[in-house]
């Protein structure tokens, strides 16, 4: 019997965007988007997913958010925003792929991470 293991696998871009602290403040942050995609086992060209796709899939997605203030999309700050890019980047990731989670770190290295 052959074990199956769990493998990820990770894709990075940039984001840059804006939004208003609690105190009201504005604030601006370079984020790097990490999105993690898993499966059982890898498929037929052993990898998780084809990446090309999904980096193509991100820069799409991410597009609209690039130097935008976030309380113009409905978005009250980077929570609400790795759920939006969850809800909007997991129809692309083919089954029996996942994304496994969604990270934004900012540029002094403070990372909020979301996993369905």
């Amino acid at each position: 019997m052959t074990p199956s293991f769990q493998f990820e696998a990770a894709v990075e871009r940039p984001l840059s965007v804006v939004f208003r602290s609690a105190d009201g403040a504005w604030e601006g942050h370079d984020y790097l988007v990490e999105v993690v995609s898993t499966r059982q086992g890898l498929d037929g060209f052993d990898v998780v997913m084809d990446f090309r796709e999904l980096e193509i899939v991100m820069d799409r997605v991410l597009a609209p958010f690039q130097g935008r203030l976030l309380s113009d999309l409905g978005l009250a700050g980077p929570r609400e925003l790795a759920q939006k890019l969850l809800l909007e980047l997991a129809p692309h990731v083919p089954p029996p792929a996942r994304i496994a989670e969604i990270a934004l770190t900012d540029g002094r290295g403070r990372r909020l991470a979301l996993r369905p």
